[in-house]
């Protein structure tokens, strides 16, 4: 059976900000932001790249939320964070090829030529699955979780589980077909979800040391969100056959208290071989684009594995 139409709901993790850091987290405040569109886009390369053999993958997804979200709803119109990400990108006609295939999946879930949803993590990757592959998603949250039963609960190849995706890792790798990515995506609502992801990343490698692991981060001026990338880096070094990359946008500018987020980077241990060369010429384009000040920058690098 194909997966039921997404139905947008109130469901989804949004923030808040006050001096201690981000609380009370729900996405759908943030869907379709630029943050959205550098993850969802190394998603896109590495799903592509996976589909070139023939034999399934395994794509885990620790954080999975509600799966899609509305842009028309009280919680995207609040911040309107998607019209400096996915908006800017939705009618131009010159992206580059990889953007191109990016908004191209966005435009399948929307099923029409207006932007009015924004399919999360686990709708673009059920949108490049084939027969063979397997989609396990987790996640914690009740109205997230029902949301995301009701859209893809009957969707082959697929499971959901209302479970800590962290410490569900173990259940998981590795997949019998030794071809796996694993989605780490925290909130980091929890100054506790820094230490966790690097840990589930070193599980994840000592587990199945082949496995694609991609780390979403927020670029914060919080000394865990600056510390995370350079311990990632060691444990990929340590861990993956394959060496690492890191690429990051710097898109905005901190509010006057040196809160907000900055931009936010894609942490990714094993990656394709052809994941760098796809990203170069993208990663500058990307940061003119969904600039939100003059000095948007943009960051690549990459480092030898174990």
């Amino acid at each position: 059976m194909a997966a039921a139409p997404y139905r947008p709901g109130h469901g989804g993790r949004a923030a808040t900000w006050h001096s201690r850091g981000m609380l009370a987290y729900r996405h759908a405040f943030h869907a379709g932001n630029h943050a959205d569109v550098l993850k969802h886009l190394v998603l896109t390369l590495v799903l592509r790249h996976m589909n070139l053999k023939d034999k399934g993958w395994r794509c885990v997804d620790t954080h999975a939320g509600a799966g899609g979200y509305s842009l028309e709803g009280d919680y995207a119109k609040k911040r309107g964070e998607f019209e400096q990400g996915i908006a800017r990108l939705w009618d131009r006609s010159d992206l580059p090829a990889p953007l191109a295939d990016y908004v191209a999946l966005v435009r399948s879930f929307n099923g029409g030529s207006k932007l009015k949803q924004y399919p999360g993590s686990p709708a673009l990757a059920q949108l490049l699955m084939r027969p063979q592959d397997q989609l396990r998603l987790f996640e914690m949250h009740p109205t997230d979780h029902k949301i995301l039963v009701s859209f893809l609960g009957d969707a082959p190849g697929v499971e959901i589980r209302m479970a800590d995706g962290f410490a569900s890792l173990k259940s998981q790798l590795p997949p019998p077909t030794r071809r796996g990515v694993v989605l780490i995506d925290p909130s980091y609502e929890l100054k506790s979800d820094y230490p966790r992801a690097l840990a589930a990343l070193r599980e994840a490698l000592e587990r199945f040391a082949d496995a694609v692991v991609i780390v979403w981060l927020p670029q914060l001026q919080l000394l865990e969100a600056t510390q995370l990338p350079q311990r990632l880096k060691a444990a990929a070094a340590a861990g993956a056959k394959k060496g690492w990359l890191h690429a990051r946008l710097t898109v905005a500018r901190a509010d006057e208290r040196g809160f907000g987020m900055l931009g936010s980077s894609v942490f990714v241990a094993n990656p394709p071989h052809t994941l760098h060369g796809s990203l170069q010429p993208v990663l500058p384009w990307l940061a003119a684009t969904l600039a939100q000040f003059d000095g948007a920058t943009h960051r690549l690098e990459h480092g030898a594995g174990a």
